[in-house]
């Protein structure tokens, strides 16, 4: 009897300190995963996941071929190599489920040391989809090989959702490089939201085509255009924040720095369908010191473009000015009342309004300051810092959190003009300075 309790004492504390060991190794084990480095070249054609415990070098241009699927897990930091010019674009057929979390943003930068980062560092992120275009063939410049578009407005390329994309737009030929985020014929059964593009040579958001919606975008210091429409983008744009560095423009002999550009196509031909996007609320400012030369006007809409834009606010010193209904056939859209500016305020240029029908823009119900006052308007104090975050929410009582016109039924119902009412929807996964970020 005693000889057996003793063995049952033992036996219990055996196995304690064997669950023990063996909690301690699973601790051990936890602690040394720390992920490891892949290089990521040529085509992508079967469902792949990228673990955010793990570090990406993309290398060339690197392809998710149709029927594939590239998921990424929130967290992952994937680094474009210079050298290669590496991009990474999604063919039609394909899709990226890129969905990170406010806390845990997916990163897309530099593969070059903080501190020494710059615009045109790598290419930057191509998504391509089966819905309509007004151009046939229609295909990435730069690239010039991938075609995109078709008959599928319903076509979905995947989710981007609290992405961040920096230091991309790299020349592949003289004067043609690739946007921060380049969609073509991307259709509406995409989601893109919480994206913010920074630092790129070229535009930061440009549409060919398709008709994909977005909602909370930002664009800071980008060298080009912060929001470029083409070749018959149809969808709905809501909250888009820009920031201009006013030193830095593209000095491009055949272009300029705009806040929007938009055209139907480069001749300004009736090509269907016609451009005919709608943004509502965005803030376009360029930050504190003299603007380049090169930066011509807050919206640049020409060659028969259609685009409508609703409280929306611009401020800055624009050389051209404000809004720039340019040529006859962008002119007589309007008139004809094929698009729509309601709820714009324009303020610290020389010429609010550049062209367009100044009687029918101007009239009350459109709610239209073509040469708003910066001091009355109720910024931030901060609204134009030079470095840092700037301020983005209008103080309390501003004219701008209740000025705004009733917007049209695809919108979120808001009253203020700008990208921001009361509260700042770029707090927690958006960066101010990933010049001298830890990646």
């Amino acid at each position: 009897m005693k000889f057996s309790l003793k063995l049952f004492v033992f036996l219990l504390v055996a196995s304690g300190l064997m669950l023990a060991s063996c909690g301690r190794e699973d601790e051990e084990d936890d602690k040394v995963d720390v992920g490891a480095n892949f290089t990521i070249k040529g085509s992508i054609t079967s469902n792949t996941t990228w673990a955010a415990k793990n570090k990406y070098l993309l290398e060339g241009f690197v392809y998710v071929e149709s029927g594939a699927t590239l998921t990424i897990e929130p967290g992952t930091v994937i680094k474009g190599d210079k050298s290669t010019k590496a991009t990474l674009i999604i063919k039609p057929g394909a899709k990226i489920i890129a969905e990170g979390t406010k806390t845990k943003p997916i990163v897309f930068t530099s593969n070059q040391s903080k501190g020494i980062r710059n615009l045109g560092d790598w290419g930057g992120l191509v998504i391509l989809g089966k819905a309509k275009v007004n151009k046939t063939p229609a295909t990435i410049e730069g690239e010039n090989i991938s075609t995109f578009g078709g008959t599928n407005d319903n076509d979905n390329s995947g989710i981007l959702k609290f992405v961040r994309i920096e230091f991309g737009g790299i020349a592949f030929e003289t004067d043609k490089e690739i946007n921060g985020l380049t969609l073509g014929g991307v259709g509406k059964g995409t989601v893109l939201e919480y994206i913010q593009v920074s630092h790129n040579g070229d535009d930061a958001f440009e549409w060919f085509g398709g008709n994909v919606n977005a909602k909370y975008l930002v664009s800071y210091k980008n060298l080009d255009d912060d929001f470029d429409t083409d070749w018959g983008y149809s969808g709905n744009v809501q909250y888009g924040f820009s920031y201009r560095d006013p030193k830095v423009a593209d000095q491009c002999t055949c272009s300029d720095s705009n806040g929007f550009e938009s055209d139907n196509d480069a001749s300004g031909s009736e090509a269907a369908p016609q451009t005919n996007a709608k943004f509502a609320n965005i803030s376009l400012i360029i930050a504190d010191g003299t603007p380049d030369a090169k930066y011509r006007a807050s919206f640049r809409l020409r060659r028969n473009t259609a685009i409508s834009v609703y409280n929306t606010l611009a401020v800055g010193g624009w050389n051209k000015g404000g809004l720039e209904l340019e040529g006859t056939a962008t002119q007589k859209n309007f008139v004809d009342n094929k698009c729509d500016f309601r709820g714009l305020v324009l303020a610290g240029m020389t010429k609010g309004l550049v062209s367009g029908d100044e009687t029918k823009l101007k009239e009350a119900i459109r709610k239209n300051i073509f040469g708003a006052d910066i001091a009355t308007l109720g910024l931030s104090d901060n609204y134009k810092a030079a470095t840092g975050k700037p301020g983005l929410l209008p103080k309390t009582g501003s004219s701008l959190l209740t000025g705004g016109v009733t917007l049209p039924s695809e919108f979120d119902a808001t009253t203020f003009v700008g990208a921001f009412g009361t509260t700042d929807w770029t707090d927690g996964w958006t960066n101010w300075d990933p010049q001298n970020t830890d990646y």
